[in-house]
């Protein structure tokens, strides 16, 4: 077994711990350990929300540990109280392990599962050891070892029974500590898993496991946990929304081009914080840019290397290529050739908010170029205007400069369908032929 680095140390210039229990880093330290965090598996696809989870736990694997990515198949099914105001929905068996499939394979660009490695990562999910549980036992052996009043006592009950929350909190949800107390004895004593991690807002559950673990197989036997600061945006807004909903790590629910500019876009503030968190730059690599940075901020030096860094981990380089290609050519250094080459979906998102029309094939054909541009795009007040800024040289058609004798065709069309129209250096329509 190779040297184990300080993991703990590692988290913590990264600015990634909010809490951690006493004798943790002494712990880690001391011998390879295995570690895990819980994922909840309501969609076939991780969104941004849960990169930091995996962060922490490739940074675990690379320090020597074993990471473990627990799938909260059964807690899936109740729903979390944490932060939320309402119960989530329920999903079916068959739902849960479509879901797992998607998850792990997007897992497996991140941790090494495959390997013969002694911390290779494992994917377990825990609606394979709740599914057999009769609720009388669940009660019985696991119910009677944790007080009500300990449970009352965590934030995020006492937040949804205070008398200003309306709707209250079903007993489905207060006792989901419980099942995620669980989960962790069930690891404690089968994978001999001593660490548990996750968001700040976690903490009251996964202390409530090191406590079970403690009071059902006695005090001698240490757990540990690790939570990381809730990320936040400096403007104040939710990390990883925007205006269309998450950012996925999927390609087909966000598109490579869609998630790069997203990265490319965070603020100066948040660019400095988020680089230590999603990338594995060193700490004098990101010293050294950060003051490079703040030299210069126009350049966005520390947005281009954070949306690279994770653009290429989360989908590869290639697609990081095609999303910068992508990116300019809205910004002016495109050409013909690499606007072809565009996917409809990034096609689509490059263009988003640019003014759409719609023609058929047959208007294609029998209208003259001054009536495409005004009437039928409407890139233009008028068959004059148009006329004026073909003199002028200030129209093109997907990337390319055209003259007045331009003659449009089945040629023309970007996917088999769309028209790029470019009127002077800014300003976009987009032809749909149907």
């Amino acid at each position: 077994m190779s040297k184990l680095k300080n993991f703990v140390e590692e988290l913590r210039w990264r600015g990634m711990i909010h809490d951690v229990t006493p004798g943790t880093e002494e712990q880690m330290m001391k011998e390879m350990t295995s570690g895990y965090v819980g994922i909840d598996p309501t969609a076939d696809s991780l969104h941004i929300g849960h990169l930091v989870g995996v962060m922490m736990l490739k940074h675990l694997q690379l320090a020597g540990h074993r990471p473990i990515a627990l799938v909260g198949g059964a807690t899936g099914m109740i729903g979390d109280p944490s932060g939320k105001s309402a119960e989530r929905n329920l999903l079916d068996e068959e739902t849960l392990r479509r879901n797992e499939e998607g998850l792990k394979k997007q897992l497996a660009k991140f941790l090494d599962f495959e390997s013969d490695v002694e911390n290779k990562a494992i994917l377990v999910n825990n609606y394979d050891w709740m599914k057999n549980f009769t609720f009388l036992e669940f009660i019985r052996d696991i119910g009677k070892h944790i007080t009500v009043n300990y449970m009352m006592s965590k934030e995020s009950v006492k937040k949804r029974i205070s008398p200003e929350n309306k709707s209250g909190m079903s007993f489905t949800e207060f006792s989901y500590q419980l099942v995620q107390g669980y989960d962790f004895l069930h690891l404690y004593q089968n994978e001999n898993c001593k660490l548990q991690m996750g968001g700040a807002d976690q903490w009251g559950n996964i202390t409530t496991g090191i406590e079970l673990i403690r009071r059902k197989l006695g005090h001698e036997n240490n757990a540990y946990a690790i939570t990381c600061p809730l990320i936040t945006k400096a403007d104040g807004g939710k990390f990883g929304k925007t205006e269309s909903g998450n950012v996925w790590l999927d390609p087909e629910k966000t598109s490579p081009y869609e998630f790069y500019q997203f990265w490319l876009n965070v603020s100066d503030e948040d660019a400095e914080k988020y680089i230590k968190i999603f990338t594995f730059l060193t700490k004098e690599e990101i010293e050294q840019l950060t003051e490079e940075h703040r030299k210069a901020p126009h350049t966005r030096l520390l947005q281009k290397t954070l949306a690279r860094e994770i653009t290429v981990m989360v989908h590869s380089e290639e697609e990081y290529e095609n999303a910068v290609e992508a990116s300019q050519i809205l910004f002016g250094k495109g050409t013909t050739e690499s606007l072809m080459k565009l996917d409809e979906k990034t096609f689509l998102d490059v263009f988003k908010g640019v003014p759409q029309a719609e023609i058929t094939k047959e208007e294609l054909e029998n209208t003259g170029l001054l009536d495409f541009l005004s009437a039928k795009a409407g890139a233009f007040k008028s068959n004059g205007e148009a006329r004026r800024m073909l003199k002028d040289n200030a129209v093109s058609i997907n990337k390319q400069k055209i003259k007045e004798d331009y003659k449009l065709s089945e040629k023309d069309l970007i996917n088999g369908k769309y028209i790029l129209v470019q009127k002077g250096k800014k300003n976009y329509f987009v032809v749909k032929v149907v």
